[in-house]
């Protein structure tokens, strides 16, 4: 796994373009990600979690301008996003057809999506251009998120996949993990209550 520091920015979006695997400090804990519009990537993201494919992946977007590429807006969503993003509130509605790959956009055609607080994930993604894949950087079937940059090396010793690179945001406070929300329908269903409170 190679380090890099955050603010190594030109050299994490050159890796990321260029198909790998991060893992990188988040709103709440280390995230797990690669550019969402490289399958290849997407599938090695899957394969380092141990996750089942059918357990759709969210994205990280700098913007709201950015989210409305990729999910279908209503009401609901508007409220929520001229509330709290950018934040630790991810988003789940139905996804923009055609423009991000399955895995990414659940089998039931909607996407996860929270707009980042953090300036330098604003930075890497604004110079992406793309959506980030940002789940959490533990395998699948251990509870526990990771705030310490060894501990993330010590998730994935001994495994056949493990990720490409450590953006090495020192140790974490810690946080709550993200809180997430489905908009899809009508009304809003508080899927996970985490970081930010929504009553």
């Amino acid at each position: 796994m190679k380090k890099y520091l955050p603010e190594q920015i030109s050299e994490i979006t050159h890796c990321l373009l260029h198909g790998e695997s991060a893992v990188f400090p988040t709103e709440t804990s280390y995230g797990l990600g690669c550019d969402a519009r490289n399958v290849e990537a997407v599938e090695k993201i899957f394969a380092i979690k141990g996750r089942n494919k059918t357990k759709s992946l969210l994205v990280i977007v700098p913007s709201i301008e950015e989210a409305k590429k990729y999910l279908v807006w209503n009401e609901e969503l508007e409220k929520l996003a001229s509330k709290y993003w950018p934040g630790p509130l991810t988003i789940v509605s139905e996804a923009v057809p055609s423009k991000l790959p399955l895995g990414v956009v659940a089998a039931d055609g909607t996407l996860a999506v929270r707009v980042t607080a953090v300036p330098w994930l604003q930075t890497l993604t604004t110079n992406l251009r793309e959506p980030l894949v940002g789940t959490s950087a533990n395998i699948t079937g251990l509870h526990r998120d990771l705030y310490d940059p060894e501990e993330v090396v010590n998730e994935f010793l001994d495994r056949d996949s493990e990720p490409d690179i450590l953006v090495d945001g020192g140790l974490l406070p810690q946080r709550l993990p993200t809180t997430i929300v489905s908009v899809v329908g009508r009304g809003l269903k508080i899927l996970r209550q985490g970081e930010l409170k929504i009553a």
